[in-house]
């Protein structure tokens, strides 16, 4: 799916832009090295919300819908299922801020999340019968040990709604998970995705700053600044 890659890549250049307008077009994309920028947190045991099958197989899903390539480092290097499975263990995952009762109906596409199940029990259900499906008609194998075409192949299904699940909307989890891969791989790192702030190199983004003051007049140079996160960068903090 490296189409898919190069279409999130697109959109996340022109929010870049739009974010930081006083560089217009000269933010560029900074090469991504392991270990030079924040790692996120160690992960809260008690935090955790995904079995090691779950977490095994939303990894492989993640790594397929942003899959590395020449560009640089996809889902998989940035942990995003770290960022999805604390996600989950919380508020979001139950759903506490949102209304969840009924009347319940398909909805449309403007009308956002519209399923029963608060978005971990969507995960849990779907996640159930995916492995189901997977170990059904592929020689008991999961989904993240087959090959990267025939998950590519499975997970447009999904989307297309041509793969049904029992007790749950196939095109309704497919759409929940990439949403939660994109805002994994462009969240600040201290939320357990973005590591070494991968996505942010790669749109050229320059992350949590104070101010941009230092690079007003930079008459329409390029800027390879290097992305800070909320919690700063580990040159900064004090011994």
């Amino acid at each position: 799916m490296a189409t898919r890659r190069q279409f999130i890549h697109s959109i996340m250049l022109a929010s870049a832009a739009i974010a930081a307008p006083a560089f217009g077009r000269t933010i560029s994309g900074i090469p991504w090295v392991p270990g030079l920028a924040d790692r996120p947190a160690v992960p809260d045991p008690a935090r955790t919300f995904f079995t090691a099958a779950e977490r095994a197989c939303v990894r492989a899903i993640s790594a397929r819908l942003i899959p590395s390539n020449d560009t640089g480092p996809g889902a998989d290097e940035a942990d995003v299922v770290t960022f999805i499975d604390r996600q989950l263990a919380g508020f979001y995952g139950r759903g506490e801020r949102w209304y969840m009762k009924g009347p319940f109906s398909a909805g449309t596409d403007e009308q956002g999340y519209q399923s029963e199940s608060p978005p971990a029990g969507l995960y849990r259900k779907a996640l159930a019968a995916l492995d189901a499906h997977c170990r059904g008609s592929h020689d008991g194998k999961a989904f993240d040990e087959l090959d990267a075409g025939v998950q590519d192949d499975i997970l447009a299904a999904m989307e297309d709604g041509e793969l049904e699940f029992e007790g749950v909307a196939a095109p309704a989890f497919f759409a929940l998970v990439l949403e939660n891969t994109i805002e994994g791989f462009f969240s600040d790192p201290i939320y357990g995705g973005n590591r070494d702030m991968a996505g942010w190199r790669l749109v050229g983004f320059p992350g949590a700053r104070y101010d941009y003051r230092d690079y007003l007049d930079h008459d329409g140079k390029r800027l390879d600044i290097p992305p800070v996160g909320l919690a700063g960068r580990p040159e900064w903090k004090t011994p």
